[in-house]
């Protein structure tokens, strides 16, 4: 074990993996959040309750059918998406005309009714989820140990961004998607069903979500307030990276992961708002964003 600026290594990597697994989250749930206000032009606060949605969902299906990790990475995204698309159908089709914060209201209210009706039934305690068998135990690297389960939840989150990104801004789907929100009527009049693409990219964005609450059960407790104390600094990072910027979601969510976990090490008093000082610095200078447009 050798020293860096007079930090063990095996402290300085560990917090250096804790970012990278918290920026993973970070990432995935602000592009979920960059997808849906990109193309809706709705700030979904409800995103942090179907992030934990999509963790009890995986809790449920292991317990009340014996679906275990990987089929639950496929179903529960699904069923989440689903009652997503409902939402969208149902209350917030109406709202998109309308001023950002009658979305942001709505889906505020929704968050609440949703984590209350969670800790009804199960409390506020966390509920257990094993990992998979497949992912269990490590690597010892020499100045580290590499939990398997921790590395493949960046690998995972990494590959999802990066498709999100491909097909949103390399693809003919994407094309379309972006068109629908610029001119809706143009886009229409080439055959293509605008309102079914906006509610299947709302719940795509939720589908997001819920991934990522699969994939948090195993290391997180599985309970009503995972997703309200994360939300926060997602909305934080989203800011940063610029709202609707799919690429700055992705690389703010990383990139604010680190600098978090390398806070721990050293400065530990202000791993907690040294995210939200960045947002404030980056406000004064940048108000769009890092990767946002200014009008």
């Amino acid at each position: 074990m050798f020293e860096i600026f007079g930090i063990p290594s095996n402290a300085l990597f560990s917090q250096l993996l804790i970012g990278l697994i918290n920026g993973s989250f970070y990432a995935l749930l602000s592009l979920g959040l960059a997808v849906i206000f990109g193309m809706l032009n709705i700030i979904n606060f409800t995103h942090g309750a179907q992030y934990m949605m999509g963790a009890f969902a995986a809790f449920l299906l292991l317990n009340n059918t014996g679906l275990g990790y990987w089929g639950a990475l496929i179903v529960a995204p699904i069923l989440v998406g689903i009652f997503g698309i409902i939402i969208e159908r149902t209350m917030l089709q109406w709202l998109y005309k309308l001023d950002h914060l009658y979305g942001l209201l709505l889906t505020f209210g929704l968050a609440l009714i949703i984590e209350g009706i969670a800790r009804n039934y199960y409390g506020s305690a966390g509920l257990p989820y094993a990992m998979p068998e497949a992912l269990v135990g490590g690597y010892d690297l020499g100045f580290m140990r590499l939990p398997i389960y921790r590395a493949w939840v960046v690998v995972a989150s990494l590959t999802i961004c990066l498709g999100t990104w491909f097909v949103i801004e390399r693809t003919r789907l994407g094309a379309n998607l972006r068109a629908a929100t610029e001119n809706p009527t143009l886009v229409r009049a080439f055959g293509i069903n605008v309102p079914r693409m906006i509610t299947l990219t709302y719940g795509f964005g939720v589908a997001l979500a819920a991934f990522a609450g699969v994939m948090a059960a195993p290391i997180y407790n599985v309970s009503p307030q995972m997703g309200s104390d994360l939300i926060i600094v997602v909305f934080a990072v989203v800011v940063i990276g610029g709202m609707g910027s799919i690429m700055g979601a992705i690389v703010t969510g990383f990139g604010l992961g680190v600098i978090e976990g390398l806070t721990k090490v050293f400065f530990p008093e202000a791993s907690n708002t040294v995210i939200f000082v960045i947002m404030a610095i980056v406000l004064l200078i940048r108000p769009a964003g890092l990767f946002g447009r200014t009008v």
